[in-house]
C-alpha cells in the first residue's frame, strides 16, 4: 500500500465518504487511491472554490466532514475564499493539498509556494507526512482536528513522493472530544440576570438555531420578555412551520443599534457579541450598547443547546415555545418585485427543502415570507466572501440526495462560482438555482449612503463600478452551456410556473429571475 492509499483508507475508516476534487499532476497517485477505495465518492469540480464550498455545504447537512483535494499552493489559494466562509461557519473540512516531491522543491520549480502558511491562515491544524508509513497517523489526526468542536479546516499537505511510495499503513480513528458543557454556575448566574427584570437581549447562533435551541430560546422569551435575536449569518438554520423564528441581527450598525436599544444586558449563546459587518465613519463597531453588560452563556464550541435548555428549565419551567403556524402567501401576479419573488418561493417551497440563501440585498423579505412554509433548512454564506451559494448547493445535494435543494443567488455572487453548474449537471444533482438578476452590485449602491464623504457622483446608480450591464449577462445561456436546463422569468406568474416545473423534474435547473434593485 502506498502513502496515498493509506491516507484515503484512514479517512474512510474515520467516516469520510466524499472528496470534492480539482486535482493536478502532483495529485495523480491520490486520484488513483480514491479509485481503489470503493467506499469513497469522488466529485470533480472545475474550480477549486467550488470544491471547497461544496465541502462546506456537505458538512453542514451531513453533520460530518467531506475532504477536498487541491493542486499545490496555487490551487489551495483558489479555494481559500470558500474555506474562509467554511471557517466562519465552523464547518469541519479535511483539506488535502498536493505538493511537489520533497527533493524537487529544493530547485524552486514554478508552482512552489508556502502551502503551510496558507493553511495557517485558516487557523486550523496543518500536517505534512514525512513518509508513507506516517501518512495514516497524520490523516487520522487531521480528521480528528477537523471534528474538534465547533469544527475547523484541518489541512494535510501530501508531497507526491510520500503519496507514491510504498509502506503506507492505515491508522485507527482518533477519538474526538464532545463539545464541552457549560458550567452549572454560569447557567445559574445568567438566570439571575434574566430574573433581575432589566431589559435583556439573547443572541443565539451555531447549533442553537436548530429546533432544540430555538424552542428553548422561545420558552425563555415567552416567560420573561427577553428579546431573542439570531446571529447575522447562521451555518444551518431550521425554519418554517412548527418552529419558533426570531429576527436576525441587522447588517448595518443603525439596524443593530435599533434592535438592541434600551437593553441593559446582552447574553450570547453559540454566537459572539454582535459587531458591525463593516466599519463606517462615526458609527460604532461593537453593537452592544455602551451601558449594557455582555454575558456569555455558551462560547462558540461549547454545548450551547444544552445550556439554553437548562436555562429555560430554570426561568421558564412551565412555558411552551411559540411556534409558527403553517401558512403560505398567496401566489402574486405582475412584474417581479423584491417582495413578490419571495412570495412565489414561499408559496411553492417543497417539504424538507434545503434553501441556500446568498441573496444579499435582494432577499430581505425571504425569512418572513417562508416562516410558515413547510419545514426546511437554510444555509447562509457565513464569512461574507461572495460566491459560496452555488457550491454550498452542490455539497448539500450530495449529502442529501433525497431532499430538494433551492439555491437563491444574487447575480453578482453567482458569477464567482458559476462553474458549480457543471458539477451539478455531471452529478445530476437535484438543485434548483434562482438567479436574482438586478443587473447591479446593489449592495454597494446601498453602502454608498454610509460614505457621504467619498468623492465622486452623488447618485450611486450612475457609478459604472456598481453596474453589471454593458454587456448584460445571459445566465440562461451560461447554464445551458454547462448542461443545465434554464429559463428566464420577469413576472410572478412566469417564476411560479418555472419554479414548479424545476422542483418537479429530477436533476439541476436554473431560473434567471429579473428583479429591480433594492431601493
Amino acid at each position: 500500500m502506498n502513502g496515498a492509499e493509506s491516507l484515503m483508507r484512514t479517512l474512510v475508516d474515520g467516516g469520510v465518504e466524499v472528496i470534492f476534487a480539482n486535482p493536478g499532476t502532483t495529485e495523480t497517485h491520490m486520484v488513483g487511491a480514491m479509485g481503489a477505495v470503493p467506499q469513497l465518492r469522488g466529485v470533480l469540480t472545475v474550480f477549486e472554490g467550488v470544491a471547497t464550498g461544496a465541502a462546506d455545504g456537505y458538512a453542514r447537512i451531513a453533520g460530518k466532514p467531506a475532504a477536498t483535494l487541491l493542486h499545490l499552493g496555487p490551487g489551495f489559494a483558489y479555494g481559500l475564499t470558500n474555506l474562509h466562509n467554511s471557517r466562519r461557519a465552523n464547518s469541519p473540512v479535511v483539506s488535502i493539498v498536493g505538493d511537489h516531491p520533497t527533493y524537487h522543491n529544493v530547485y524552486d520549480p514554478p508552482l512552489t509556494s508556502d502551502i503551510a502558511a496558507l493553511g495557517g491562515w485558516l487557523r486550523g491544524s496543518v500536517r505534512r507526512p514525512e513518509n508513507a508509513a506516517g501518512t495514516g497517523v497524520d490523516a487520522a489526526a487531521t480528521l480528528a482536528a477537523a471534528l474538534e468542536s465547533p469544527g475547523q479546516i484541518a489541512t494535510v499537505i501530501m508531497p507526491a513522493d510520500v503519496a507514491w511510495s510504498d509502506g503506507g499503513l492505515v491508522a485507527a480513528p482518533v477519538a474526538v472530544r464532545p463539545a464541552p458543557p457549560v458550567a452549572q454556575d454560569v447557567i445559574a448566574r445568567i438566570a439571575e440576570v434574566i430574573r433581575s427584570g432589566e431589559a435583556t437581549a439573547l443572541v443565539i447562533g451555531g447549533p442553537a438555531v436548530r429546533e432544540a435551541g430555538l424552542c428553548a430560546a422561545s420558552r425563555i422569551a415567552a416567560a420573561t420578555g427577553v428579546r431573542v435575536l439570531q446571529e447575522l449569518y447562521s451555518n444551518r438554520l431550521e425554519h418554517g412551520a412548527g418552529l419558533p423564528s426570531f429576527p436576525r441581527m441587522g447588517f448595518y450598525p443603525d439596524q443593530g443599534a435599533k434592535q438592541l436599544a434600551g437593553v441593559g444586558h446582552v447574553i450570547t449563546a453559540g454566537a459572539k457579541a454582535p459587531v458591525s459587518f463593516f466599519a463606517y465613519p462615526d458609527k460604532p463597531s461593537c453593537l452592544v450598547p455602551e451601558n449594557a453588560q455582555t454575558h456569555v452563556l455558551a462560547e462558540v464550541g461549547q454545548d450551547a443547546v444544552a445550556a439554553l435548555v437548562q436555562l429555560a428549565d430554570l426561568v421558564a419551567p412551565d412555558t411552551a415555545p411559540t411556534v409558527n403556524k403553517p401558512h403560505r402567501p398567496a401566489l402574486p401576479s405582475g412584474p417581479l418585485t423584491l417582495q413578490s419573488w419571495t412570495d412565489v418561493v414561499a408559496a411553492l417551497l417543497p417539504d424538507r427543502a434545503i434553501v441556500i440563501d446568498e441573496t444579499v440585498s435582494s432577499g430581505t423579505a425571504l425569512a418572513a415570507a417562508t416562516e410558515g412554509a413547510p419545514r426546511h433548512d437554510v444555509l447562509m454564506q457565513c464569512g461574507g466572501a461572495m460566491g459560496d451559494g452555488m457550491p454550498l448547493a452542490v455539497g448539500a445535494a450530495v449529502a442529501a440526495p433525497d431532499r430538494p435543494v433551492v439555491a437563491l443567488e444574487s447575480d453578482g455572487c453567482a458569477l464567482y462560482t458559476v462553474t458549480a453548474l457543471w458539477t451539478q449537471a455531471r452529478e445530476q444533482l437535484n438543485v434548483t438555482t434562482v438567479i436574482l438578476d438586478n443587473h447591479a452590485y446593489a449592495i454597494l449602491r446601498a453602502e454608498w449612503a454610509y460614505f457621504t464623504r467619498s468623492p465622486g457622483p452623488e447618485n450611486p446608480d450612475s457609478n459604472p463600478m456598481f453596474d453589471l450591464t454593458n454587456p448584460t449577462i445571459d445566465y440562461v445561456k451560461l447554464a445551458e452551456g454547462f448542461g443545465v436546463p434554464a429559463s428566464r422569468a420577469t413576472t410572478a406568474e412566469e417564476l411560479a410556473e418555472q419554479f414548479s416545473r424545476a422542483i418537479a423534474e429530477p436533476g439541476p435547473h436554473l431560473i434567471q429571475a429579473v428583479i429591480p434593485a433594492a431601493a
